[in-house]
Protein backbone atom coordinates (compact mmCIF):
# COMPACT_ATOMS: atom_id res chain seq x y z
CA UNK A 1 0.00 0.00 0.00
CA UNK A 2 3.04 2.29 0.25
CA UNK A 3 2.70 3.86 -3.23
CA UNK A 4 -1.06 4.38 -3.34
CA UNK A 5 -3.58 6.49 -1.44
CA UNK A 6 -5.37 5.11 1.61
CA UNK A 7 -9.14 4.84 1.84
CA UNK A 8 -11.41 5.72 4.75
CA UNK A 9 -11.39 2.03 5.68
CA UNK A 10 -7.59 2.03 5.76
CA UNK A 11 -7.76 5.01 8.13
CA UNK A 12 -10.28 3.23 10.36
CA UNK A 13 -8.04 0.14 10.38
CA UNK A 14 -5.11 2.36 11.31
CA UNK A 15 -7.05 3.83 14.22
CA UNK A 16 -7.64 0.35 15.63
CA UNK A 17 -4.00 -0.63 15.00
CA UNK A 18 -2.47 2.34 16.83
CA UNK A 19 -5.05 2.60 19.63
CA UNK A 20 -2.89 0.74 22.20
CA UNK A 21 0.01 3.16 21.64
CA UNK A 22 -1.21 6.60 20.52
CA UNK A 23 -2.73 9.33 22.67
CA UNK A 24 -6.28 10.54 22.07
CA UNK A 25 -5.43 14.23 22.03
CA UNK A 26 -7.74 16.96 23.36
CA UNK A 27 -9.50 19.74 21.48
CA UNK A 28 -9.06 23.17 23.06
CA UNK A 29 -11.20 26.30 22.69
CA UNK A 30 -10.47 29.95 23.42
CA UNK A 31 -13.01 32.78 23.54
CA UNK A 32 -10.11 35.19 23.10
CA UNK A 33 -8.92 33.58 19.87
CA UNK A 34 -12.50 33.18 18.60
CA UNK A 35 -12.96 36.93 18.99
CA UNK A 36 -9.68 37.69 17.20
CA UNK A 37 -10.59 35.39 14.28
CA UNK A 38 -14.32 36.07 14.12
CA UNK A 39 -14.92 32.32 13.99
CA UNK A 40 -15.44 29.37 16.34
CA UNK A 41 -12.05 27.65 16.51
CA UNK A 42 -11.43 24.08 17.64
CA UNK A 43 -7.73 23.31 18.15
CA UNK A 44 -6.78 19.62 17.84
CA UNK A 45 -3.70 19.43 20.06
CA UNK A 46 -1.33 16.99 18.42
CA UNK A 47 1.48 18.78 20.23
CA UNK A 48 0.30 16.60 23.13
CA UNK A 49 0.62 13.41 21.07
CA UNK A 50 3.22 10.83 22.00
CA UNK A 51 6.58 12.18 20.87
CA UNK A 52 5.18 15.71 20.80
CA UNK A 53 3.70 15.60 17.29
CA UNK A 54 1.03 14.02 15.07
CA UNK A 55 3.78 12.08 13.29
CA UNK A 56 3.57 9.24 15.81
CA UNK A 57 0.22 8.21 14.31
CA UNK A 58 1.58 7.52 10.83
CA UNK A 59 4.84 6.01 12.04
CA UNK A 60 3.06 3.68 14.45
CA UNK A 61 0.63 2.51 11.78
CA UNK A 62 3.50 1.84 9.38
CA UNK A 63 5.52 -0.12 11.96
CA UNK A 64 2.61 -2.30 13.05
CA UNK A 65 1.53 -2.88 9.42
CA UNK A 66 4.76 -4.80 8.76
CA UNK A 67 4.93 -8.58 8.74
CA UNK A 68 7.17 -10.16 11.37
CA UNK A 69 9.71 -10.97 8.66
CA UNK A 70 9.80 -7.36 7.43
CA UNK A 71 9.90 -5.93 10.93
CA UNK A 72 12.93 -8.01 11.88
CA UNK A 73 15.09 -5.87 9.57
CA UNK A 74 14.00 -2.64 11.23
CA UNK A 75 12.86 0.59 9.62
CA UNK A 76 14.58 3.60 8.06
CA UNK A 77 13.49 7.12 7.17
CA UNK A 78 14.79 10.64 6.60
CA UNK A 79 13.44 13.42 8.77
CA UNK A 80 14.11 16.93 10.04
CA UNK A 81 12.95 15.77 13.43
CA UNK A 82 9.36 14.89 14.26
CA UNK A 83 8.90 11.95 11.89
CA UNK A 84 12.26 10.52 12.88
CA UNK A 85 11.38 10.80 16.55
CA UNK A 86 7.98 9.23 15.89
CA UNK A 87 9.44 6.32 13.93
CA UNK A 88 12.01 5.66 16.66
CA UNK A 89 9.28 5.62 19.30
CA UNK A 90 7.03 3.42 17.17
CA UNK A 91 9.87 1.00 16.44
CA UNK A 92 10.54 0.76 20.18
CA UNK A 93 6.95 -0.39 20.78
CA UNK A 94 7.72 -3.36 18.55
CA UNK A 95 11.31 -3.87 19.69
CA UNK A 96 12.90 -3.31 16.28
CA UNK A 97 15.75 -1.00 15.18
CA UNK A 98 15.10 2.41 13.62
CA UNK A 99 17.55 4.26 11.38
CA UNK A 100 16.95 7.99 10.90
CA UNK A 101 18.75 10.16 8.35
CA UNK A 102 18.90 13.74 9.63
CA UNK A 103 20.00 16.86 7.74
CA UNK A 104 22.68 19.14 9.13
CA UNK A 105 21.09 22.16 10.80
CA UNK A 106 18.03 20.34 12.16
CA UNK A 107 16.54 21.64 15.43
CA UNK A 108 18.74 20.43 18.27
CA UNK A 109 15.79 19.59 20.55
CA UNK A 110 14.35 17.30 17.88
CA UNK A 111 17.64 15.48 17.28
CA UNK A 112 18.04 14.90 21.00
CA UNK A 113 14.53 13.45 21.13
CA UNK A 114 15.32 11.04 18.30
CA UNK A 115 18.43 9.85 20.11
CA UNK A 116 16.55 9.43 23.40
CA UNK A 117 14.01 7.28 21.59
CA UNK A 118 16.81 4.89 20.64
CA UNK A 119 17.25 5.53 16.92
CA UNK A 120 20.52 5.23 15.03
CA UNK A 121 21.30 8.63 13.48
CA UNK A 122 22.83 9.07 10.02
CA UNK A 123 23.72 12.65 9.05
CA UNK A 124 23.60 14.19 5.58
CA UNK A 125 23.60 17.53 3.78
CA UNK A 126 20.48 19.70 4.25
CA UNK A 127 18.83 18.94 0.91
CA UNK A 128 15.99 16.62 0.00
CA UNK A 129 18.18 14.85 -2.56
CA UNK A 130 20.89 14.20 0.03
CA UNK A 131 18.34 12.90 2.53
CA UNK A 132 16.81 10.48 0.04
CA UNK A 133 20.21 9.27 -1.20
CA UNK A 134 21.47 8.60 2.32
CA UNK A 135 18.27 6.81 3.30
CA UNK A 136 18.56 4.56 0.24
CA UNK A 137 22.17 3.81 1.18
CA UNK A 138 21.19 2.84 4.74
CA UNK A 139 18.29 0.76 3.46
CA UNK A 140 20.58 -1.19 1.14
CA UNK A 141 23.15 -1.76 3.87
CA UNK A 142 20.71 -2.89 6.58
CA UNK A 143 17.68 -4.34 4.79
CA UNK A 144 15.48 -1.98 6.79
CA UNK A 145 12.01 -1.13 5.47
CA UNK A 146 11.66 2.43 4.22
CA UNK A 147 8.91 4.42 5.94
CA UNK A 148 8.72 7.63 3.94
CA UNK A 149 7.78 10.70 5.99
CA UNK A 150 4.73 11.49 3.86
CA UNK A 151 4.55 9.67 0.48
CA UNK A 152 3.48 6.39 2.08
CA UNK A 153 -0.16 5.32 2.31
CA UNK A 154 0.43 3.66 5.70
CA UNK A 155 1.71 6.98 7.04
CA UNK A 156 -1.12 8.97 5.48
CA UNK A 157 -3.69 6.57 6.93
CA UNK A 158 -2.18 6.95 10.38
CA UNK A 159 -2.22 10.75 10.17
CA UNK A 160 -5.86 10.68 9.08
CA UNK A 161 -6.87 9.03 12.34
CA UNK A 162 -6.76 12.39 14.09
CA UNK A 163 -9.75 13.50 12.00
CA UNK A 164 -11.77 10.50 13.17
CA UNK A 165 -11.16 11.74 16.70
CA UNK A 166 -11.73 15.42 15.90
CA UNK A 167 -15.10 14.89 14.22
CA UNK A 168 -16.19 12.73 17.15
CA UNK A 169 -15.07 15.39 19.61
CA UNK A 170 -16.79 18.27 17.75
CA UNK A 171 -19.15 17.20 14.99
CA UNK A 172 -20.23 19.23 11.96
CA UNK A 173 -17.25 21.43 11.35
CA UNK A 174 -17.49 23.81 8.42
CA UNK A 175 -13.77 23.81 7.68
CA UNK A 176 -10.55 22.02 8.55
CA UNK A 177 -7.08 23.60 8.38
CA UNK A 178 -3.81 21.66 8.51
CA UNK A 179 -0.22 22.72 7.83
CA UNK A 180 1.29 21.45 4.57
CA UNK A 181 4.87 20.27 4.16
CA UNK A 182 5.25 16.93 2.42
CA UNK A 183 1.49 16.50 2.49
CA UNK A 184 1.11 13.30 4.52
CA UNK A 185 -1.05 14.98 7.15
CA UNK A 186 -3.15 17.05 4.76
CA UNK A 187 -3.77 14.09 2.43
CA UNK A 188 -4.75 11.69 5.22
CA UNK A 189 -6.95 14.30 6.87
CA UNK A 190 -8.67 15.24 3.60
CA UNK A 191 -9.52 11.60 2.85
CA UNK A 192 -10.85 11.03 6.36
CA UNK A 193 -12.77 14.31 6.57
CA UNK A 194 -14.55 13.95 3.23
CA UNK A 195 -15.20 10.28 3.95
CA UNK A 196 -17.09 11.26 7.08
CA UNK A 197 -18.40 14.70 6.16
CA UNK A 198 -18.36 15.40 2.40
CA UNK A 199 -19.40 19.05 2.78
CA UNK A 200 -16.43 20.15 4.90
CA UNK A 201 -14.05 22.67 3.30
CA UNK A 202 -10.38 21.73 3.64
CA UNK A 203 -7.50 24.17 3.71
CA UNK A 204 -3.75 23.82 3.87
CA UNK A 205 -1.51 26.41 5.51
CA UNK A 206 1.89 26.71 3.85
CA UNK A 207 4.89 28.97 4.51
CA UNK A 208 5.40 31.55 1.78
CA UNK A 209 9.06 30.57 1.73
CA UNK A 210 8.22 26.94 0.94
CA UNK A 211 5.04 27.30 -1.10
CA UNK A 212 5.64 24.48 -3.56
CA UNK A 213 2.21 22.95 -2.93
CA UNK A 214 0.39 26.18 -3.75
CA UNK A 215 2.50 26.59 -6.89
CA UNK A 216 2.07 22.94 -7.89
CA UNK A 217 -1.71 23.15 -7.59
CA UNK A 218 -1.78 26.44 -9.52
CA UNK A 219 0.41 25.09 -12.34
CA UNK A 220 -1.22 21.69 -12.50
CA UNK A 221 2.16 19.98 -12.17
CA UNK A 222 4.29 19.09 -9.17
CA UNK A 223 7.33 21.25 -8.47
CA UNK A 224 10.06 18.87 -7.34
CA UNK A 225 12.99 21.22 -6.84
CA UNK A 226 13.23 24.35 -4.74
CA UNK A 227 15.25 25.87 -1.91
CA UNK A 228 12.99 26.50 1.09
CA UNK A 229 13.43 29.72 3.04
CA UNK A 230 11.28 29.53 6.16
CA UNK A 231 11.55 29.21 9.91
CA UNK A 232 8.99 26.40 9.75
CA UNK A 233 11.52 23.56 9.80
CA UNK A 234 8.81 20.90 9.73
CA UNK A 235 7.36 22.25 6.48
CA UNK A 236 10.43 22.52 4.27
CA UNK A 237 9.87 19.29 2.33
CA UNK A 238 8.27 19.55 -1.08
CA UNK A 239 4.91 17.87 -1.47
CA UNK A 240 4.88 14.20 -2.51
CA UNK A 241 3.24 13.11 -5.77
CA UNK A 242 0.55 10.90 -4.19
CA UNK A 243 -0.07 13.59 -1.58
CA UNK A 244 -0.58 16.22 -4.26
CA UNK A 245 -2.98 13.85 -6.02
CA UNK A 246 -5.05 13.57 -2.84
CA UNK A 247 -5.12 17.34 -2.40
CA UNK A 248 -6.34 17.78 -5.98
CA UNK A 249 -9.02 15.11 -5.62
CA UNK A 250 -10.34 16.65 -2.41
CA UNK A 251 -10.22 20.27 -3.54
CA UNK A 252 -7.85 21.42 -0.83
CA UNK A 253 -7.21 25.18 -0.95
CA UNK A 254 -3.78 26.40 0.13
CA UNK A 255 -3.24 29.64 2.05
CA UNK A 256 0.34 30.89 2.20
CA UNK A 257 1.59 32.80 5.23
CA UNK A 258 4.81 34.67 5.92
CA UNK A 259 7.15 33.73 8.74
CA UNK A 260 6.31 37.04 10.41
CA UNK A 261 2.59 36.23 10.37
CA UNK A 262 3.29 32.73 11.64
CA UNK A 263 5.52 33.82 14.52
CA UNK A 264 2.89 36.37 15.60
CA UNK A 265 0.25 33.61 15.52
CA UNK A 266 2.57 31.26 17.45
CA UNK A 267 2.91 33.83 20.20
CA UNK A 268 -0.87 34.32 20.41
CA UNK A 269 -1.41 30.56 20.69
CA UNK A 270 1.12 30.28 23.53
CA UNK A 271 -0.50 33.19 25.36
CA UNK A 272 -4.15 32.16 24.92
CA UNK A 273 -4.08 28.36 25.01
CA UNK A 274 -1.24 28.05 27.55
CA UNK A 275 0.41 25.25 25.59
CA UNK A 276 3.71 24.85 23.74
CA UNK A 277 3.38 24.79 19.94
CA UNK A 278 6.16 24.92 17.38
CA UNK A 279 6.26 27.47 14.61
CA UNK A 280 5.07 25.03 11.91
CA UNK A 281 1.89 24.45 13.94
CA UNK A 282 1.07 28.13 14.09
CA UNK A 283 0.65 28.38 10.30
CA UNK A 284 -2.97 27.20 10.64
CA UNK A 285 -3.95 30.05 12.95
CA UNK A 286 -1.96 32.52 10.84
CA UNK A 287 -3.89 31.34 7.76
CA UNK A 288 -7.27 31.88 9.44
CA UNK A 289 -6.23 35.37 10.56
CA UNK A 290 -4.90 36.22 7.10
CA UNK A 291 -8.16 35.29 5.35
CA UNK A 292 -10.76 36.06 7.99
CA UNK A 293 -13.49 36.49 5.40
CA UNK A 294 -13.24 32.81 4.41
CA UNK A 295 -13.80 31.62 7.95
CA UNK A 296 -16.04 34.34 9.43
CA UNK A 297 -18.78 32.85 11.63
CA UNK A 298 -17.76 29.26 10.82
CA UNK A 299 -16.84 26.29 12.99
CA UNK A 300 -13.21 25.59 12.11
CA UNK A 301 -10.96 22.71 13.11
CA UNK A 302 -7.26 23.60 13.29
CA UNK A 303 -4.57 20.95 13.70
CA UNK A 304 -1.74 22.01 16.01
CA UNK A 305 0.81 19.56 14.70
CA UNK A 306 3.64 19.62 17.22
CA UNK A 307 5.26 21.11 20.28
CA UNK A 308 8.92 20.15 19.94
CA UNK A 309 10.47 23.55 20.40
CA UNK A 310 14.08 24.47 21.12
CA UNK A 311 13.48 26.71 24.13
CA UNK A 312 16.91 28.27 23.71
CA UNK A 313 16.00 29.49 20.22
CA UNK A 314 12.48 30.90 20.45
CA UNK A 315 11.63 33.21 17.52
CA UNK A 316 10.89 36.26 19.66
Amino acid sequence: MSASLPTLQHIRDAAARIAPYATLTPVLRSDELDAVAGAQLHFKCENLQRGGAFKFRGACNAVWSLSDEEAAHGVVTHSSGNHGNALALAAATRGIPAHVVVPEGAVRAKLEAIERAGAILHRCAPTIAAREAKAAQVQQATGAIMVHPYADARVMAGQGTLVLELLHQCASLDALVTPIGGGGLSAGCAIAAHGLQPSIAIYGAEPAGAADTAQSLARGARIDSFTPDTMCDGLRAFVGEPNLQALREHGVSVITVSDEETVAAMRQLWQALKIVVEVSSATVFAAVLKQRERFAGKRVGLVLTGGNVDLDALPW
